[in-house]
């Protein structure tokens, strides 16, 4: 598969657009002389038409801008939390070098057969369809080593070329950064809403507010944020502990005028069944960890519905 894959890649015309001040290269400015102009329709200024992803309802896009802070476990129990009030649910892993969706979804080692229109068949489990580079590549230790446009023709497969067959929701795991891929998803697509996910560390909020600040330039809604890892809690005495710091999402959100989804704790029971590939929503939904996500998938869904 990944053969004809990279096959298919490399035998496809991919075009990039840079959003451009002006037409033809002549500066737009208003009779003051400021740099303000006529809107101008997107294509014209060199922008893609977004388009509705076919099959899909609504396009929710899971973003930290920072690696290492649980954003595709996130991802995951919001995914299979929305699936558990009835909703048809897939999920998209688009980080190309660092795919996560095959191991939290245990679904490492399978591979996807393709329509006879050549469109790729996501694979399932937990009653949610899931798409990720990682099930076209041989195993979990082969990298992707692969230039900018090579990277930029897999995403178009992965965005335009998936038989999804009928979602509600589906669930984009980006990845970190706010650069190339991020700007084709949003210029590419219409995204209904965006989470943003953090820890309380300033180091993470750092770029988070960045992450926050790119959906606003790109002009995709923003649902909320996430505070993941808000507190350990030890497993033995159910102390709680801070390590990396309070409150810092609910503040930065607050500042930035953007609404605070919820928390969710740093315990090793959700790490454990993580890296199992049994999330805790599947595993144990009427604990107060699965609980964390489900409230904040409510309040996904309900934000989804009023848009």
């Amino acid at each position: 598969m990944i053969t004809q894959m990279i096959s298919i890649i490399r035998h496809r015309a991919f075009s990039t657009s840079i959003r451009r001040s002006a037409v033809g290269g002549i500066p737009i400015h208003d009779s003051k002389g400021r740099g303000t102009g006529p809107t101008i329709p997107r294509t014209m200024r060199g922008l893609p038409q977004r388009v509705k992803l076919r099959g899909v309802d609504k396009v929710i896009a899971v973003s930290s801008a920072k690696g290492g802070v649980g954003k595709s476990t996130v991802a995951v129990n919001l995914a299979l939390a929305l699936a558990m009030k009835q909703k048809r649910v897939g999920i998209l892993d688009t980080d190309i070098f660092g795919p996560s969706i095959p191991k939290l979804l245990n679904l490492t080692g399978g591979e996807p057969n393709v329509t006879e229109s050549n469109r790729l068949i996501p694979l399932q489990n937990y009653g949610i369809k899931a798409m990720s580079m990682g099930f076209l590549i041989p195993d979990d230790d082969s990298p992707i080593v692969w230039r900018g446009l090579m990277v930029m023709k897999a995403l178009q497969q992965l965005l335009h070329e998936v038989e999804w067959d009928g979602l509600d929701y589906l669930i984009l795991d980006m990845p970190p950064g706010t650069g190339d891929v991020q700007l084709t998803i949003t210029q590419q697509l219409v995204v209904d809403g965006a989470v943003i996910v953090s820890t309380p560390q300033d180091i993470a909020l750092i770029d988070a507010v960045k992450g926050v600040n790119m959906f606003k330039k790109v002009n995709v809604p923003i649902y909320g944020m996430v505070q993941n890892m808000s507190v350990f809690v030890c497993p033995n005495c159910d102390h709680e502990y801070h390590i990396f710091g309070q409150d810092g999402v609910p503040k930065q959100a607050q500042r930035l005028d953007v609404e605070m989804l919820g928390s969710v704790p740093l315990h090793p029971h959700i790490c454990e069944l993580s890296d199992k590939g049994t999330p805790v929503v599947i595993v144990d939904p009427e604990s107060k960890n699965a609980k964390s996500y489900i409230d904040i998938a409510d309040k996904i869904r309900a934000k989804s519905q009023s848009s």
